[in-house]
C-alpha cells in the first residue's frame, strides 16, 4: 500500500540525508561533540567518548599489527562490557568484519559459526573459554585474544569485587595488554560502505538453518540514523565529520523525546545480538547518549540504576519488563525522569503497557524488525497519543513495507488483508554470506521476503500476525524449531520430532518437543531431554518433552503444527 503519512510523527522527515561513512564514525562523531561525556558507564568504571575512541583506535592498530587485513572476519564471544564496545569499534577501523556469537552458544553452534565465517581472530572472556577452547583447533582462527572483566575494576576496589582476573590462557593474547602496547593509531582502510561489510550476523532467517546476514557499513548507518532522527526529530545533518540536526521549520529538540548530549541509557539488551548492536550500542552514540551498561540483566540491579544514574532512556523485550513490574522495587522507584521505553522483538501485553505508562511519564515505543534488515523497519510513532497498542507501527523513514500474497508472493494484498511481510529500504541486507540460493529466494527485485505475516489499518499501521515460520521467541532470543528437532533427531532412537512454543507472559514462547520414537526403540522422555538440552544454548533449551505414538500429519506428510501448539498450552510448566 502507499504509505499513509497521517500519524507521521511531527518534525520527522520522511527521508533522510545518510552520509556515507564507515560505521565507526558515529563514535568518532560524539568524540568530537562530546568529548569529555561518559560514553560507557560499567561496573562503577567510566570511559569517555574521547577515552572510548582513543582505545578502539588503539585496538584497530594491535589487530593490524597482528596481521588482520580489510575483510577479515573477527568473532567477539563476550557479554555487554567496555571490551566490547573497544573491540567493535576497533575491529572495524582496521577494516575487518564483525562477527557476533552469542556467550550462551554450544561447542557445536560456536564451531559452525566459526568455520562457516571463516574466523581467523576470535574475542572471548576467560570465564566463558572452556567451551571455545574445545572447538577452536577445528576451526580457521590463528589468535586468540582474551578479555577479564577483572579488568575493569581500578586497583583499589577490586579486592572488593567478586570477580579477580584470571591468568591468561595459554597460547592467547591479553586483550589490555594489547591496548597498552599498542599507540592510539589504526591503520588507513580505504572504504566503499555500500559493498564492504560491517557485520556477518547468524541467524535462522526464514528457515531456521543458521546463515550469516551480510550488513554493509552503509545498511547499518543508515539503520542507526533512522531510529536516532525517529526518536530525535530532524534531518541529518553531516559535516565536518559529525552528525548534527537539521530540523523542519516550527521543529524544536524538546518537541522530542530525546536530545542530544543529555540522555542516560540503560543497557541490559545484548550486543552480539542485532537489536543490541544497532539499536543499543551505536545508535545511542549518535546523539551522544551515557550508556549504563550491564553484563547480565537483574531486575533489583537494574531498577536501582534508574535513580542512581537518573536514566531517562530504557528498553528491550517485553519479558524484561514483565520482571521490572513484578519487582517490589518498581513502586518505590521514581521514574519521574524517564523519557522513553523501547520494546521490540515480541507483543507488548496490554497489562503490562498500563503498568508501564502508570509508572513512566514519558512514551513506550513498540517497533519491528529483524536481522536481515539490519535491525528494524517500523516503529510506532514515539509520543503517547500515536502509539497504537498491539501495532508495531509505521514504516519508517525511506523504508517501504508491503502485504504480498502469502502463497504466490505476487500479489499485494488489500488493506486489513493478511499476507507476507515484504521491505524495500537501505537498511536491508546484502545477503546471506555465501548462500547465493537462499539469498535469491528472500530477495527478489529488491524487496525482502520476511516470512512474517502480518496486515495494514485504514492508518497505515502494521500488525504482525503470524511469526517468521515457526520461529519462537524465548527471553527476546529467536528460537528456531528446526534448530531444536535436529538435535533430538541425532538421537539413534527418534524417528522425527516437531518443537513448537508454549506461551507464557513472563518467558515468551517455551520450547516444548513431541517425538516420535523408531518402531521398537526405548527411551525415557527425561534421558531425552537431557540428551538434547546438553547440546543446545540454555536459552533454547526444551522446558518439556513427551513422546507420542505418532505426530499428526496431514495428507502430504506434513506435521500439523498448530494442532501440537494448542495441546503444548494446557501442560503445565
Amino acid at each position: 500500500m502507499e504509505k499513509n503519512y497521517k500519524y507521521w510523527p511531527k518534525g520527522v522527515p520522511k527521508n533522510l540525508s545518510y552520509p556515507e561513512v564507515p560505521v565507526f564514525q558515529i563514535l568518532r562523531s560524539a568524540a568530537l561533540q562530546w568529548p569529555w561525556r561518559n560514553a560507557i558507564i560499567f561496573g562503577g568504571m567510566e570511559i569517555t567518548y574521547q577515552e572510548l575512541d582513543n582505545l578502539s583506535d588503539r585496538f584497530a592498530a594491535a589487530l593490524a599489527s597482528l596481521g588482520v587485513k580489510k575483510g577479515d572476519r573477527v568473532g567477539i564471544h563476550l557479554p555487554n562490557c567496555p571490551q566490547f564496545a573497544i573491540a567493535y569499534f576497533g575491529l572495524l577501523k582496521a577494516g575487518a568484519v564483525f562477527v557476533p556469537m552469542s556467550p550462551l552458544l554450544a561447542e557445536r553452534e560456536i564451531e559452525f559459526q566459526l568455520n562457516d565465517a571463516g574466523v581467523e581472530t576470535f574475542i572471548g572472556l576467560d570465564m566463558l573459554y572452556a567451551a571455545p577452547q574445545a572447538v577452536i583447533p577445528r576451526s580457521p582462527v590463528k589468535r586468540v585474544i582474551m578479555v577479564s572483566l577483572a579488568d575493569c575494576y581500578p586497583p583499589v576496589s577490586a579486592p572488593a569485587k567478586l570477580l579477580q582476573r584470571q591468568p591468561t590462557p595459554e597460547g592467547t593474547l591479553d586483550f589490555s595488554a594489547l591496548l597498552a602496547e599498542h599507540p592510539p593509531e589504526p591503520p588507513q582502510v580505504d572504504f566503499n560502505v555500500s559493498e564492504d561489510l560491517a557485520h556477518i550476523a547468524y541467524t535462522g532467517g526464514t528457515t531456521g538453518t543458521p546463515k550469516g546476514v551480510m550488513i554493509t557499513h552503509y545498511n547499518a548507518v543508515v539503520n542507526c540514523c533512522q531510529f536516532a532522527y525517529w526518536f530525535g526529530g530532524g534531518d541529518v545533518d553531516y559535516r565536518d565529520g559529525k552528525f548534527g540536526v537539521k530540523r523542519l521549520e516550527g521543529d524544536r529538540e524538546e518537541d522530542h523525546p530525546t536530545r542530544q548530549g543529555t540522555e542516560i541509557s540503560l543497557i541490559v539488551v545484548p550486543w552480539f545480538h542485532a537489536m543490541g548492536v544497532i539499536g543499543y550500542l551505536t545508535m545511542q552514540m549518535i546523539g551522544g547518549n551515557t550508556l549504563v551498561v550491564f553484563p547480565r540483566f537483574d531486575p533489583t540491579e537494574y531498577l536501582q540504576a534508574i535513580n542512581k544514574y537518573r536514566a531517562t532512556v530504557f528498553g528491550g523485550a517485553p519479558q524484561l519488563f514483565v520482571q521490572l513490574v513484578e519487582n517490589p522495587l518498581f513502586k518505590e522507584i521514581d521514574m519521574s525522569e524517564i523519557k522513553m521505553v523501547a520494546s521490540g522483538a515480541a507483543p507488548i501485553p496490554r497489562h503490562l503497557l498500563e503498568s508501564m505508562q502508570e509508572k513512566i511519564p514519558g512514551v513506550v515505543c513498540e517497533a519491528y524488525g529483524l536481522s536481515e534488515c539490519t535491525m528494524g523497519c517500523a516503529a510506532n510513532p514515539p509520543s503517547r497519543e500515536d502509539f497504537r497498542l498491539g501495532s508495531v507501527g509505521l514504516p519508517i523513514q525511506d523504508t517501504e513495507i508491503r502485504i504480498m500474497d502469502p502463497e504466490t508472493g505476487e500479489k499485494e494484498m488489500p488493506v486489513g488483508e493478511i499476507g507476507e511481510i515484504c521491505i524495500r529500504g537501505p537498511q536491508v541486507m546484502k545477503g546471506y554470506w555465501n548462500k547465493p540460493e537462499e539469498t535469491a529466494q528472500v530477495l527478489r527485485d529488491g524487496w525482502l521476503y520476511t516470512g512474517d505475516i502480518g496486515r495494514f489499518d485504514e492508518d497505515g499501521y502494521l500488525y504482525i500476525v503470524d511469526r517468521k515460520k515457526d520461529m519462537l521467541i524465548y527471553k527476546g532470543y529467536n528460537v528456531y524449531p528446526r534448530d531444536l528437532e535436529e538435535v533430538i533427531n541425532s538421537h539413534p532412537a527418534v524417528a522425527q520430532s516437531a518443537v513448537v512454543g508454549k506461551y507464557d507472559e513472563r518467558y515468551g514462547d517455551v520450547p516444548v518437543a513431541f517425538v516420535e520414537l523408531k518402531p521398537g526403540a526405548q527411551v525415557s522422555e527425561s534421558e531425552l531431554l537431557d540428551y538434547a538440552n546438553e547440546r543446545l544454548a540454555k536459552y533454547k533449551k526444551i522446558r518439556i518433552l513427551r513422546i507420542v505414538e505418532t505426530l499428526p500429519a496431514s495428507a502430504a506428510g506434513k506435521i500439523l503444527r498448530r494442532e501440537l501448539r494448542e495441546l503444548a498450552q494446557s501442560f503445565e510448566l
